[in-house]
């Protein structure tokens, strides 16, 4: 826990950028009866009724010092899909960063072994080399900034009906686009001495 709260109270650094990563679960819905749009006055009206349309996975990565947040949808959630988010986080996004501190909580996934699973032994040398990962405790997931990020856009963005992945991809473009222009950050205000008095049960008592 302090180890990611020291991460988060690092002054802001463009050779070493500070990103946390988290993922979810989207339940694809098809209305099995057509909605009634909104009007004045009146909410949409939907069928509770509605067809599975299988699941698919949402990747977010977020760098609130920066205002910026990326999010990937991909059809699994598999070693092979972070590996290559990895890989965009570290090829695409911050190509020319020295140091990417990544935070993320300790999902059987979230490993560098799984770089080796989907690339050469060379290219995933590579990405490893480029990460200083700061894992969150178990139960602790609260402590990375990611899931706030993620709790906003289930809320503004994930919360209606997509058939297709293509859909939901399309919608969540729109908000990371806007939310990324307003330059939206976190105020994280929790610190190593707060937990310190606040959590002082989770410590040993010497």
């Amino acid at each position: 826990m302090e180890d990611v709260l020291e991460v988060y109270h690092r002054p802001y650094d463009p050779d070493k950028p500070q990103v946390c990563l988290d993922e979810t679960s989207k339940q694809l819905v098809a209305e099995s009866r057509p909605s009634v749009p909104m009007r004045p006055g009146q909410y949409k009206r939907i069928d509770p009724e509605y067809r599975r349309c299988g699941v698919t996975s949402v990747f977010i990565l977020s760098e609130p010092l920066a205002g910026k947040r990326y999010v990937r949808v991909r059809s699994r959630r598999t070693q092979i899909d972070f590996a290559e988010v990895i890989r965009e986080l570290c090829d695409e996004l911050y190509p020319d960063a020295k140091k990417i501190l990544l935070v993320m909580d300790n999902l059987n996934t979230h490993t560098i072994a799984s770089l080796y699973e989907a690339f050469d032994p060379v290219m995933a040398r590579r990405l490893a080399e480029k990460l200083e990962i700061h894992y969150t405790p178990k139960h602790g997931s609260w402590l990375n900034m990611a899931e706030i990020e993620l709790s906003v856009l289930s809320r503004q963005c994930m919360d209606d009906y997509f058939e297709n992945a293509d859909q939901l991809a399309k919608r969540i473009g729109a908000w990371e686009q806007q939310r990324n222009d307003e330059q939206t950050s976190i105020d994280w205000r929790f610190t190593t001495a707060d937990a310190r008095i606040k959590l002082r049960k989770l410590y040993p008592t010497i």
